[in-house]
């Protein structure tokens, strides 16, 4: 009886593995967890209204996903990509590299919130990038809208990662300090945040020369899937596939 409270680990273990929804997984693991454990249900779901109320973070998730659906649903996304359209200049390499800056700098100054891939990266980066492509080489494979998308969300976790770390007052601070703490090694929250910043410019410099040569790689990804299959896609006579673009 006194491994009954594990119970809650066979549940997760097994709903993952069956690829049922993660949220009732957890919920299910949970509640079966507090009753295995003794505790009556009241107190089980007391617990789960306690840790909501308690929670800062999970209130402005409900808060923020209704009105980035509104904006979506009132055309975010087609004004986003109308916009960019418009600028000659822009590409999606060089649209993720000005994103990866601002992220990283605003990270940096303890402005983590400004960004993210609910509230920034799918309703703005991603359609932003895919219309940079598209103004230059028309329509898009699934095979290539998935791949900017990818590097959109790449762009915004790596200028998280690397720049929350220069500002002082962060959790993952904290988190280091208390860790190298444990096991004897005292460091002040002021140095790590200073040793931060090397690491931090060279995952720019790394990733923004991934941005800087991705619009080559799109260029040649797409002019080889026109050449395999011409007649997949409708274009123009002009479909600004010339070398010049490059």
């Amino acid at each position: 009886m006194a491994f009954l409270p594990l119970i809650g680990i066979l549940i997760v273990v097994v709903g993952f593995a069956l690829r049922f929804n993660p949220l009732v997984v957890v919920a299910a693991a949970a509640i079966a967890t507090g009753i295995a454990a003794g505790h009556a249900t009241i107190d089980v779901i007391s617990a789960f209204g306690k840790a909501f109320v308690d929670s800062r973070s999970v209130p402005v998730v409900w808060l923020a996903l209704p009105v980035i659906g509104l904006l979506e649903r009132a055309g975010l996304k087609e004004r986003a990509r109308t916009v960019i359209s418009r600028i000659q200049v822009a590409t999606t390499g060089r649209l993720l590299l000005a994103y990866l800056a601002l992220r990283q700098i605003t990270s940096s100054l303890g402005l983590t919130s400004l960004g993210g891939h609910p509230q920034m990266v799918r309703p703005l980066v991603a359609p932003m990038a895919e219309a940079a492509a598209e103004s230059r080489w028309g329509e898009l494979s699934d095979r290539t809208r998935n791949r900017i998308r990818a590097h959109s969300a790449a762009a915004d976790n790596i200028g998280l990662f690397f720049g929350e770390d220069i500002f002082i007052a962060i959790g993952s601070i904290l988190l280091i300090r208390g860790f190298l703490d444990q096991n004897g090694v005292h460091v002040e929250p002021q140095s790590l945040a200073v040793w931060a910043i090397p690491t931090a410019l060279c995952a720019f410099l790394i990733h923004g020369t991934r941005l800087v040569l991705l619009d080559r790689s799109l260029r040649e990804e797409i002019q080889g899937e026109r050449i395999a299959d011409p007649l997949n896609t409708v274009l123009a006579p002009d479909d600004g596939l010339a070398p010049d673009d490059a």
